[in-house]
């Protein structure tokens, strides 16, 4: 690194000038690095490394990788033998970030990426110092250390896990994904379901169905739940609780790959349409700090896993993007300790990891199949795309169990909804087809109230909000609910056992 400091040139009237702090971090910055610029964010790259994207001033990412101001000090100090003091350092970062204004827009990813040039190959990052990654093409995976400027950039953050190199096994991807099958007693309709969401968790921009794992006291599911999210985020990623804001919430889903919620006992509506909105993806803006004119944007769209004996009732657009896991109670001979679950599962590691590699590339090869056969697809219309590929080489039938278990959880929708099981009651009382028009108030005079009203719409414009979040479960029913156009009178409600287009 001391080849590449600036040389001393002697001044033509006075004594040689002595090359400052600032300009040899800046030189090794502007020699050793090369920048990119990622949502209005600037990254470094070593120019000999691999592709890791660093951060300009921040501690640093995870797993080792840490910021410019990090590698620019511990370059210093093995050039020189010297300590930079604070000033030069926020001098040369200035500097490198002002010549850094006009660099090249690239984007920078977090654990999955699709590949740059393929559209259907996709990136692991394994988050290893080199830059190891896994390509997974279709039909074959392989362990790739690509120099800077060779596939995708990643970004590491605290919470991103290293990862086991993964290992072919011998037995191919059943051997591979039954060592995780041994340590998750899951019935036999749920563990495809399990496999499915583990699937999705590889692919890139692809809304995914949120995995609930549920079961009785004693089924493991916070056990089940942490080697399920770690067969994809790192053996050391673990499960969390619920933050006590939506902000506290939102920075963390952005940092990780996986959100991962443990014993939950219930999902308030704020939650609900965070969640929501992860599963499709988002962006929340905040005021940057020390600055009255700017924000900052913080992006997501994650797997979702959670765990909970019952969730209680759920919104109908959560339940629209539910995945239901059910797990199996552990008998007395079956229970191990954690300490021997833990060191098995981690020397099962890289077979787990390699066979779901292996069945990852055989149903990348049939997705582009999808789109030719399917004629109708759930609301996950991506996912239920990987499901008929998934189907298509093991012989499952996991469309068809997603299929099934949306319609239970639309009964439980309905079921923890007093206005929608009303309508529904009311609805079907009448003789096929049958339709009713009219003003919402009158609507809430018709419909008889519960026995305890305490959830029940007081004002007509309350019910009216509330039938639109029910009439995707109703209409799942048969029960067709659509405000019709405005009037002088205003806008009235059509409630029909006849749909319309």
């Amino acid at each position: 690194m001391t080849a590449r400091l600036p040389e001393r040139h002697p001044a033509e009237d006075s004594q040689p000038r002595k090359v400052s702090q600032a300009d040899i971090l800046r030189t090794i910055g502007e020699t050793g690095y090369r920048f990119v610029r990622h949502d209005q964010t600037i990254y470094a790259v070593a120019v000999d490394g691999g592709p890791v994207a660093r951060p300009i001033r921040s501690k640093g990412g995870g797993v080792g990788t840490g910021s410019l101001r990090q590698c620019l000090i511990r370059e210093f100090v093995l050039s020189t033998g010297r300590t930079p003091s604070q000033a030069a350092l926020a001098d040369a970062l200035a500097s490198l970030e002002a010549l850094a204004m006009d660099t090249a827009s690239q984007e920078v990813h977090l654990r999955v990426a699709p590949d740059p040039e393929d559209p259907h190959t996709t990136w692991l990052d394994l988050g290893h110092t080199d830059g190891t990654s896994v390509c997974i093409e279709p039909g074959r995976w392989s362990v790739l250390a690509p120099h800077s400027g060779e596939g995708p950039l990643w970004r590491r953050s605290r919470l991103l896990r290293e990862m086991s190199i993964p290992e072919h096994p011998q037995g191919g991807w059943q051997e591979g994904l039954n060592l995780l099958r041994q340590v998750l007693p899951m019935s036999e309709e749920s563990w495809p379901m399990a496999v499915a969401w583990l699937l999705a968790a590889l692919r890139p921009r692809m809304p995914r169905p949120v995995a609930y794992l549920t079961g009785e006291s004693g089924t493991g599911k916070s056990t089940g739940g942490r080697m399920m999210l770690r067969v994809v985020d790192g053996i050391d990623a673990h499960l969390r609780s619920v933050p006590k804001t939506e902000d506290d919430l939102a920075v963390t889903t952005a940092a990780g790959w996986c959100l991962a919620l443990d014993n939950l006992s219930g999902i308030p509506n704020w939650l609900s349409d965070f969640l929501c909105r992860v599963v499709t993806g988002d962006a929340m803006m905040k005021r940057e700090l020390y600055s009255d004119d700017d924000v900052t944007v913080v992006l997501y769209q994650r797997p979702v896993l959670l765990t909970g004996i019952d969730l209680g009732a759920l919104n109908g657009d959560l339940a629209d993007r539910m995945l239901p896991i059910e797990l199996k109670p552990i008998t007395g001979r079956r229970r191990r300790t954690e300490h021997a679950l833990r060191d098995a599962y981690a020397e099962a590691h890289p077979l787990i990891l390699g066979g779901l590699l292996d069945l990852a590339a055989l149903v990348w090869q049939k997705i582009p199949q999808a789109a030719e056969v399917l004629d109708e697809r759930p609301r996950m219309a991506d996912f239920s795309e990987m499901l008929w590929a998934l189907d298509a080489v093991t012989g499952w039938s996991t469309l068809a169990t997603y299929s099934g278990a949306q319609d239970a959880l639309i009964d439980d929708v309905i079921d923890g909804d007093e206005l929608a099981t009303a309508v529904l009651q009311w609805a079907l009382s009448h003789e096929r087809p049958w339709t009713w028009e009219g003003p919402a108030a009158r609507l809430l005079a018709i419909l008889p109230p519960p026995p305890k009203p305490e959830d029940w719409p007081r004002t007509a414009a309350v019910l009216s909000g509330r039938l639109q979040r029910a009439a995707p479960a109703l209409r799942r029913r048969g029960i067709d609910v659509q405000k019709m156009p405005r009037t002088k009178t205003g806008r009235p409600l059509r409630i029909s056992t006849e749909p319309t287009d």
